[in-house]
């Protein structure tokens, strides 16, 4: 991809958006779906901060110069030219990038990669807010992600072992909480921002557990791949031995689905053909990362609501 005019030096007053800018640089070769959200959100959040001072125009004047070569150099890729496929596209890499961060965090293997992980989740969760509002559940990963991260930064930083899991979050009595929301400039500041090398740790998506915490659900099987969080090597053209696929489970199917004629009284809503739809690009968004499992799911859902009228 070619590259991008820089930008001017940050104006003091979008200070809230520098780390989503940081993480639309990171991803520029990685995943420029990615990137260009990333920085729509910061263009977008400027605009409302301020738009009037000179050093502001400037500011977003360059940042919108970016979005529209952006735009140029993907302009035939689905998750740029329709909503829905870049919301999908999206909040599935955020979630992968949670449950890499949150399986660490559980296996209670805490490094500076994990710490990454779980910041950016909750930078890339603000990003989908481009798209409209989010959902409950996206807010409460959001939150927690957010709490993980300036809980196990501080505790690594002051030579503390942090306490695996979702610890202490139930509570909600504002003991960390509060820390995230007085110290997240602070701490975020302090967090790794270069792309880290994946930790040497063995990623095991068996012992994902499948259940939630403090209500959030995590769907079973939506397992991030080792490499997520970190720049994907290139080549050295060292020829070594052949990369096996990691194997997976794939869910049980819903033997009546194999039944697929629609009840002739069933009246489909134009919201049931959105909903449809969008579990489908789900699913198309699941099998670029070869997660199976998530794909066969949300397919799943779509021919149930389809054939059924309900979910």
């Amino acid at each position: 991809m070619a590259s991008l005019a820089t930008l001017p030096p940050l104006p003091p007053q979008f200070k809230s958006i520098q780390h989503h800018l940081r993480t639309a640089q990171e991803h520029d070769k990685r995943d420029p779906v990615v990137a260009y959200y990333c920085r729509l959100y910061a263009m977008q959040t400027g605009m409302k901060i301020d738009s009037k001072t000179p050093e502001c125009r400037k500011f977003l004047s360059r940042l919108m110069d970016q979005l529209e070569a952006l735009k140029k150099q993907l302009g035939d890729n689905e998750a740029i030219t329709q909503e829905i496929v870049g919301s999908a596209h999206l909040e599935n890499y955020a979630l992968k990038m949670f449950l890499y961060a949150d399986n660490e965090d559980r296996a209670g293997r805490f490094h500076k990669n994990m710490i990454k992980s779980f910041y950016t989740a909750s930078l890339l969760i603000d990003v989908i807010t481009v798209f409209g509002e989010l959902t409950d559940e996206n807010v409460k990963h959001r939150k927690y992600a957010r709490w993980k991260a300036t809980y196990i930064h501080n505790c690594l930083k002051n030579g503390e072992t942090p306490q695996a899991g979702p610890v202490g979050i139930e509570e909600d009595n504002g003991m960390y909480l509060l820390d995230v929301e007085e110290n997240e400039d602070a701490g975020a500041t302090s967090l790794p921002t270069q792309p880290l090398q994946p930790s040497s740790s063995t990623y095991d998506p068996s012992n994902m557990p499948s259940s939630g915490y403090a209500g959030i659900q995590i769907p079973p099987g939506a397992h991030a791949p080792a490499n997520t969080p970190a720049e994907v090597p290139h080549s050295t053209g060292v020829t070594g031995n052949t990369i096996q696929p990691t194997p997976q489970t794939i869910p049980a199917i819903d033997p009546a689905l194999f039944s697929t004629v629609s009840q002739g009284d069933i009246r489909l809503t134009p919201e049931d053909f959105a909903r449809a739809q969008k579990y489908c690009k789900y699913a198309g968004s699941a099998l670029q990362y070869e997660d199976v499992s998530t794909a066969v799911q949300n397919l799943q859902k779509a021919l149930k609501l389809l054939t059924t009228g309900r979910e």
